[in-house]
């Protein structure tokens, strides 16, 4: 009954089209009512306290050095330079947005933001390269996807701090799955252009490729010292948020000289508002969570999945699943705060690794992203490009297929993951 009453109110009212941290608060209250033990104070209390955690100051960091990136001139010489790299190879523009999309995700974690960097660059000039139309803004949906997986990723961190794994974990064992995704994407994008025949670019000389390398070279720098600084210590996850947003401004200021006042002040703007919306949701969330534990349901839950406790391939292929089907009607950042909480008691219950649950669970909603109707990096990537919706859902077809596949694969073999993060974690 209690589960009943708070899957109602929260289905209800986003059916109803209310905001998903209203939602989200009213059937908390809606729990509290039924447990007979509202109380404003406490409600008021519980989401304070749901914010009230250090490691979320890395949201705001991440999101400034990601726009600073893309504001500051990061974003296009790494385009540059894998057009330089991979750009004379037949259906070569597909193969610099795969390893652009890989590098970008390693210096925003903002799945958005990625996917409309690339289409905003790459989309003008495979076009001119008379690309077919579909498969390009597949691709270039597809490889904006990534950015949620390997590190920095705010999907990741609201994952952690939800389910209470690890966030450097996290970030960790994001790293291969991440690079799978771009594999993923390299043989779908040379079955499909295998098919027909488009335009190819001059072979770039060694003189342009160097020039490429050492204009580029410190938007590399990035990602390196953000991986290399948490698996060795040297910083936090919310530290190196912070080491990122400090970098990005010093080189695009003082190096490539591209950001301005204007920019400047228009990004710290932007990030206050996405991360006091990331906040209100998250202490919504939070609160939700408490009133999960006290109200038991993950004990339900657990009884309703019991007869899969002990086959954990087979409980992760049904929680695996239900995401994808949730994924396809709601953003990824609700879908982590409502449904992380209730799964991971059983989760740990099964014996499944917390932080390949993790992983696993921002792949499949980063899928979510791309399937209609709600489709967010689907819709933006269209309405940067002015292409019809019709066009990107035919092209980004065969990409879900593949990654679909590939978490099955993730599902049966969840060694792939857990192996090298072991490794990693040393």
């Amino acid at each position: 009954m209690t589960l009943t009453i708070f899957l109602a109110v929260l289905i209800g009212s986003i059916l109803l089209r209310l905001p998903v941290a209203f939602a989200l608060l009213l059937s908390s209250i809606a729990l509290m009512i039924h447990l007979d033990m509202f109380s404003a104070d406490i409600l008021t209390q519980s989401l304070i306290n749901g914010v009230d955690n250090s490691t979320l100051l890395a949201i705001p960091f991440f999101l400034v050095a990601g726009e600073v990136m893309a504001s500051g001139g990061l974003s296009q010489r790494i385009v540059r330079l894998a057009s330089a790299h991979f750009g004379h190879f037949k259906g070569g523009l597909g193969y610099v947005a795969i390893f652009t999309s890989v590098l970008l995700a390693g210096l925003s974690g903002s799945a958005v933001a990625d996917a409309a960097a690339l289409v905003s660059i790459l989309y003008p000039m495979m076009k001119g390269a008379k690309y077919p139309e579909a498969p390009s803004m597949g691709l270039l949906a597809s490889g904006g996807i990534i950015a949620p997986v390997i590190p920095p990723s705010i999907p990741l961190i609201l994952v952690g701090v939800a389910g209470g794994i690890s966030i450097k974990n996290l970030f960790l064992g994001g790293i291969v799955p991440g690079l799978l995704m771009g594999l993923t994407l390299i043989i779908v994008w040379r079955l499909i252009v295998a098919k027909g025949t488009v335009e190819t670019q001059p072979k770039a000389t060694k003189l342009e490729k160097r020039a490429a390398l050492k204009d580029g070279i410190w938007a590399l720098f990035l990602p390196l010292i953000i991986i290399v600084g948490i698996r060795f210590g040297v910083f936090t996850p919310t530290e190196a948020a912070v080491v990122a947003a400090v970098y990005a401004i010093t080189i695009s200021t003082f190096v490539y000289k591209e950001l301005t006042w204007k920019r400047f002040y228009h990004i710290l703007l932007g990030a206050g508002k996405a991360t006091a919306m990331v906040m209100f949701l998250v202490g919504s969330a939070m609160v939700a969570a408490w009133l999960i534990t006290v109200a038991q349901l993950p004990q339900q839950l657990s009884e309703l999945l019991n007869p899969l406790i002990d086959s954990p391939r087979a409980l992760m292929a049904v929680i695996m699943l239900l995401v994808l089907l949730i994924g396809m009607v709601m953003d990824l950042s609700p879908t982590i705060l409502i449904l992380v909480p209730l799964l991971m008691p059983v989760v740990k219950l099964a014996g499944i690794d917390p932080t390949y649950f993790g992983l696993m669970f921002v792949i499949n909603c980063s899928i979510g992203l791309l399937t209609p109707p709600v489709g967010t990096v689907l819709n933006v990537v269209c309405g940067v490009a002015k292409v019809q919706i019709s066009t990107a859902v035919k092209g980004v077809l065969p990409f879900i297929a593949a990654y679909i596949l590939l978490l099955g694969i993730f599902v049966i073999f969840p060694s792939i993951i857990t192996v090298p993060l072991a490794i990693m974690i040393g």
